[in-house]
């Protein structure tokens, strides 16, 4: 009961603190898993269950814009239908060097792979390949970055028209 005051108070706390990095200590105090040098926006949403613990993994270098959900579980709570709908309760997997735009949706039980761009207000419902620009509601691949040449190249321009499509 402790621990759910506790973390509880955290995530309310690291939702709207100024300054990124007291964000990511918060939140590894509410159980977290959370790499180095990662970027956390203000308001960032963590839909779970009070009792979860490790079921978001943020890998290194990670940026996560303002106002991004990321959705671990999700019931009924109170409907008629409850006992007819399975609860959904599973992970989300942010690898290294991914960048989740402004309003972006991670739905449960999702991998979002290394160096992939995630645009502004996309829903993300599907795993997201390594270094793949995604788009949209759904959201959709609209390209490949290329990291060829030992650095990651991306068409800032193509990732913020996303939101049109």
């Amino acid at each position: 009961m402790l621990w759910r005051i506790y973390k509880r108070l955290l995530k309310l706390f690291a939702k709207h603190i100024p300054g990124y990095r007291i964000r990511r200590q918060l939140l590894r105090m509410a159980g977290y898993r959370i790499g180095e040098q990662v970027y956390i926006g203000e308001d960032l949403i963590i839909v779970d269950e009070l009792d979860d613990r490790g079921r978001v993994r943020i890998g290194n270098r990670v940026a996560i814009a303002e106002r991004v959900t990321l959705v671990i579980s999700s019931n009924a709570n109170f409907s008629k239908i409850r006992p007819f709908v399975k609860d959904i309760h599973r992970c989300i997997e942010i690898e290294d060097d991914a960048w989740l735009g402004t309003g972006a949706i991670i739905m449960p039980n999702i991998r979002i792979g290394t160096g992939t761009v995630v645009g502004a207000g996309s829903v993300v419902t599907k795993d997201v390949p390594d270094f793949t620009v995604v788009g949209g509601v759904p959201a959709k691949a609209i390209r490949k970055i290329d990291v060829s040449r030992g650095k990651a190249v991306v068409d800032i321009k193509q990732a913020a028209n996303v939101v049109r499509l």
